[in-house]
């Protein structure tokens, strides 16, 4: 019988005392908040809320693929809903966060809806910085939303579409001159697409251009490209670059943009403001930006909101546990916050270090639960892989020792089955790995559309299409190559315009008309 009022009475303080769910709230479905969002699906004792002015997760280390026209958008990216919805404890919010009160601990969305929470997860991201120079946005655009990579392809494929019209010769070179600004990863694949497609995609294509003839300059301020990788890693780059067609200015700032040219100035130190040199100029109606990244808007506003300290892109510097000093109740993670590593430098800004930094946030709220002890946030280095062509890249991975370190075909294989196994969905790997596979059969990119609000080339002075050149037997009712009758028409025959003809014997004489020809 006692044993019986022990068991109720411990029945009864259960109920008395329940653990009310704790709540957090993410800001962001990017690699941070949805790893964060991930790993606390699992626990009971937390709600969970992200909020996400998309409703999709973007894949953006395949984003240049989008828009070089190798990849679709939808092959890259994964409805938020879709990749939570067996998460029974997650409400997935569409919506802007505009405003925090950290007294009252709730975020303020456009529509004027608050989002009360216990901890706060902010996962915002970063975009474009073109350092004081707002005005070069419209001029060349980045590369961070589905909307820029789009805008980018439509820019490059028009451009070849203008210079086949384009009868002025410098107007022509104006536009199969591209210029990529900033020689990090970014920028390097972009240049590395576009010298494939120069040379290998649209080779056949035109009939007025010759698409290899294109200019590719990519533009690096700091004294090599790939800067986070060895030095020898980066000379590896360059010269692969090269190969394609792209011509590499190292130590090289941009002074200014218009819509028809780039005005650079080098030959001083590398990266600094006073650089010395003349400017020269770029004639170029095609320029891409990936030089530069600013904390997002959020990110700023939990800055001010919090009193919180800011490196000069805006990003929050955070503690060791990735919190903002006195409020250990709010996360900040991956390009929006400073996440700790080395004495001298913080987290990468790469895929990688968004997630651990999501992840560990996660790990930290579900260890308070449990009043049980916090370490530090460790960022573990899983190495750098960046492509740059048909079976071209290179890597520096230490971890690997010496097999970390390669060019070439092995590091393109690395990269694929990398960016395979951390594409979000099972459907969109099998998906990019069928395109990628018929693309290398084909060289082909089969995504080229001209979408968007102009979709016709500005031609100042076009001129008529140039034929597709006439073979012999093409034509009904021709003699196949090689008989003595196969006669073809010189170049300056036209509809009702008599020609000499050349037979296949090489006799040239009076030909009839060309109604009679093709009568």
């Amino acid at each position: 019988m006692g044993r019986v009022n022990l068991h109720s009475r411990w029945m009864a303080s259960t109920y008395e005392t329940p653990r009310l769910p704790h709540r957090v709230t993410v800001v962001g479905g990017g690699f941070g908040g949805l790893y964060a969002a991930r790993s606390l699906g699992i626990d009971p004792e937390v709600r969970l809320t992200l909020v996400d002015r998309r409703n999709f997760h973007l894949f953006q280390p395949l984003l240049y693929q989008v828009a070089t026209g190798a990849l679709s958008p939808g092959e890259i990216a994964q409805p938020l809903r879709s990749v939570l919805r067996r998460q029974r404890n997650t409400t997935v919010i569409l919506g802007e966060a505009v405003g925090l009160d950290p007294e009252r601990r709730e975020i303020l969305l456009a529509d004027g809806g608050p989002i009360a929470y216990d901890t706060l997860i902010v996962a915002t991201g970063a975009h474009h910085s073109y350092f004081d120079h707002p005005g070069w946005a419209s001029l060349a655009p980045g590369l961070k939303t589905i909307e820029d990579a789009t805008e980018i392809r439509r820019r490059i494929l028009i451009a070849f579409e203008a210079a086949e019209r384009e009868a002025d010769p410098e107007r022509r070179r104006e536009w199969m001159t591209f210029v990529v600004v900033g020689g990090g990863p970014t920028g390097v694949e972009l240049a590395g697409a576009l010298g494939e497609i120069a040379h290998d995609t649209l080779k056949r294509d035109f009939r007025a251009i010759r698409p290899g003839e294109a200019k590719i300059v990519l533009v690096e301020a700091l004294d090599r490209i790939l800067p986070p990788y060895p030095p020898d890693r980066s000379r590896s780059a360059q010269r692969q670059l090269e190969r394609l067609g792209v011509e590499v200015q190292t130590g090289t700032r941009v002074v200014d943009i218009t819509e028809r040219s780039v005005q650079i100035v080098g030959g001083g130190a590398a990266g600094s403001a006073g650089a010395g040199g003349s400017p020269s100029e770029i004639p170029s109606r095609t320029v891409l930006w990936a030089a530069g990244v600013r904390a997002s808007t959020f990110a700023r506003t939990v800055a001010a909101a919090t009193a919180a300290e800011t490196d000069r892109a805006g990003r929050v510097i955070v503690g060791p546990d990735l919190t903002i000093p006195g409020h250990p109740e709010i996360f900040v993670v991956g390009d929006a916050a400073v996440q700790p590593w080395k004495a001298d430098r913080p987290t990468p800004g790469v895929a990688q270090g968004a997630i651990q930094g999501g992840s560990y946030a996660a790990a930290v709220i579900r260890r308070r639960i449990l009043h049980r002890p916090v370490q530090p946030f460790r960022y573990s280095d899983r190495g750098d892989v960046a492509v740059i062509g048909r079976l071209a890249g290179v890597t520096n991975i230490g971890w690997l020792g010496p097999f970390g370190r390669q060019s070439g075909f092995l590091a393109w294989a690395l990269w694929l089955g990398i960016h395979l196994l951390y594409l979000i969905g099972f459907s969109n790997r099998l998906v990019v790995l069928i395109r990628w596979a018929w693309s290398f059969l084909t060289h082909g990119r089969g995504t080229r559309l001209i979408t968007g609000t102009t979709l016709l080339p500005p031609i100042e002075e076009p001129e008529p299409p140039v034929l597709a050149p006439v073979e012999p037997g093409d034509l009904p009712g021709s003699a196949a190559p090689g008989s003595a009758s196969a006669a073809i028409p010189t170049p300056a025959a036209g509809p009702g315009r008599s020609s000499d003809t050349v037979t296949a014997t090489g006799a040239a004489g009076p030909g009839p008309s060309s109604d009679s020809e093709f009568g």
